[in-house]
């Protein structure tokens, strides 16, 4: 299907979006993978996915995942990123000039590409026994076959919900909190246990704090730290389900002062930091407590560096009535989810080729 400079096709559990030109076409080598949030759809990413096609129709080839759409995404996690690994995998296969993958996923979406990719993840002896051989650089390490360049995380929360404010129309009050951890799972079922780390599957570790290691035939820490860019993308405010904290990966007393804008091109972007990876000796998996596994979660993923990208709508400076009428504007005219609609519009100012 065609539009304008665009087309588009139906794929293995989603979507391809492409150029018109043939000649862009067999040019394009890097896959960009879209994943949306929880009750979302492929829908949510329609206008960013145009967007990079239109800017780089010679270089991209974007596939916005269907196989997690809507109650599908209370399904879990692990479920869920078992569904996208074998996406990913099919439209690998269909598009042998692929030489490059990227990320770029939306809240949950972004815990369920990192599962994927710890299911996706190659080692480089292992690269001679992988569909897409013919695409691995010798000595290096991949994602299904493909040199692994950014992964975008935009208002995802890494760290969980369950600690203080990580939920923020909970207010921050403890009681509406810890009655929110009791009765998640009602709401949102599996997901609702990964989200608040009270899943224990077999005696198991909350799958969030397993995921900080490699863990069997996933290779969780090793695939995230094969990506030249991990980017997140997070809200100041205006944000209602997930925090800035869980986010941008950060204590509270890491959270930066930030200026209404440090960027005039993207005057959203109110804060950029560029943090190197730590190393920390610590056993990931020994605490229960809100306080140590949301402290397990900071170090853990602390061991690969990440760009970090605050965002504030100034559109959305309304309330109430007004704020609802604005954001069902901004949803039907671009196809996203409106809290996290600036940080779409500057993820490509970021991107790697």
């Amino acid at each position: 299907m065609k539009h304008g400079d665009i087309s588009s096709e139906a794929a293995p559990g989603g979507e391809n979006i492409f150029s018109c030109d043939e000649a862009d076409v067999s040019s394009a080598d890097h896959l960009v993978v879209m994943v949306n949030g929880i009750l979302g759809s492929s829908a949510d990413w329609k206008f960013a996915a145009e967007q990079f096609v239109k800017s780089l129709p010679d270089r991209v080839f974007v596939h916005r995942s269907e196989r997690n759409a809507a109650s599908q995404t209370l399904d879990g996690v692990d479920v869920m990123g078992e569904r996208l690994s074998q996406e990913v995998l099919e439209v690998i296969k269909q598009k042998p000039n692929l030489h490059k993958i990227s990320f770029v996923a939306h809240s949950v979406g972004g815990l369920v590409a990192r599962y994927a990719i710890g299911r996706l993840y190659r080692p480089p002896k292992e690269n001679t026994e992988d569909l897409s051989v013919e695409n691995c650089e010798e000595g290096k390490a991949t994602i299904g076959g493909l040199i692994p360049m950014n992964f975008i995380a935009v208002a995802t929360p890494h760290l969980g919900s369950r600690g203080n404010k990580q939920v923020p129309f909970l207010f921050g009050v403890s009681a509406l909190e810890k009655a929110a951890v009791l009765v998640i799972h009602w709401i949102f079922r599996r997901t609702g246990r990964h989200l608040f780390l009270t899943d224990n599957d077999e005696g198991k570790p909350p799958l969030l704090k397993r995921m900080l290691e490699d863990d069997g035939d996933c290779y969780f820490m090793s695939a995230l730290r094969s990506f030249h860019r991990r980017v997140t993308y997070s809200n100041v405010g205006y944000d209602h389900i997930v925090g800035w904290r869980t986010s941008s990966i950060r204590r509270n007393t890491e959270l930066p002062k930030w200026e209404d804008s440090v960027n005039e091109k993207y005057p959203h972007v109110v804060y950029e930091e560029r943090c190197k990876a730590c190393d920390f000796d610590q056993d990931l998996t020994s605490s229960n407590d809100t306080k140590d596994v949301e402290e397990e979660l900071v170090t853990g993923l602390s061991r690969v560096s990440w760009e970090k990208v605050d965002v504030k709508d100034h559109n959305l400076h309304t309330d109430g009535a007004d704020e609802k009428r604005v954001q069902n504007e901004h949803r039907k005219k671009e196809g996203v989810m409106p809290c996290t609609r600036s940080c779409k519009r500057v993820v490509k100012a970021y991107f790697l080729f």
